[in-house]
């Protein structure tokens, strides 16, 4: 990826305050939808969304995506690229 495609992607997330929020709420870890959206002060659906843009751009990804209820999200490699240029 070169560096116009990552500044893209920078400036996707940056955008938007709650996709940063939620990248740096997963962190190193892996959070639920219901867990960000407690977080955030937001609706969980509203958090399932987020974290569907996040996932078809690559920065999340569902480690556990068989399962309907309990979902587990972790942030990808790209992810925390994106996280140090947003620091």
């Amino acid at each position: 990826m070169d560096k116009e495609e990552l500044m893209e992607i920078v400036g996707y997330v940056k955008v938007s305050k709650y996709r940063a929020k939620t990248l740096r709420f997963i962190g190193e870890g892996y959070k639920m939808p219901s867990e960000i959206a407690k977080e955030l002060d937001i609706a969980t659906s509203q958090a399932s969304n987020i974290l569907k843009s996040l996932k078809n751009h690559n920065l999340v990804v569902c480690i556990n995506p068989n399962v309907r209820k309990g979902r587990l999200y972790q942030n990808t490699e790209l992810g925390f690229i994106i996280l140090e240029k947003l620091d």
